[in-house]
């Protein structure tokens, strides 16, 4: 699955889920989760460069020194330990995430608001 696919399928399961526990005060949890779905991501990407000179050339195109590359490209960590490393967490930014189609739980959770009640009694839901 490529990551682009990855995303599309990430943020209809996000928005299923978050529309269906809107009415609870998750604000916290989304929060957590959205971190972990982080590094899920940077660790499929992580997974995805495979071979240690790729993730090095691509840790250089990134912002990284050349030596510093080096050494993250051929460390013994795991991807998961990788993925929650400095490394990682500085080159593949919240906002290079967003920029590929990333939408946090948090922010589709105040999209779609809580429901508000109509003159009539009613119960109105917000659509995105």
């Amino acid at each position: 699955m490529s990551f682009d696919e990855r995303i599309v399928k990430l943020n209809e399961v996000q928005r299923g889920w978050v529309n269906a526990f809107r009415m609870a005060s998750i604000q916290n949890k989304l929060a957590e989760l959205d971190g972990w779905l982080r590094n899920r991501l940077r660790y499929c990407i992580w997974h995805h460069w495979k071979n240690p000179e790729r993730k090095r050339k691509n840790l250089i195109r990134l912002g990284i020194e050349q030596g510093q590359a080096y050494a993250w490209s051929r460390s013994r960590m795991g991807g998961w330990a990788i993925a929650q490393s400095p490394i990682l967490g500085t080159t593949i930014t919240v906002e290079r995430l967003e920029k590929r189609g990333y939408v946090s739980l948090l922010e589709i959770y105040m999209k779609i608001g809580l429901p508000s009640i109509k003159g009539n009694g009613s119960l109105s839901f917000p659509t995105i």
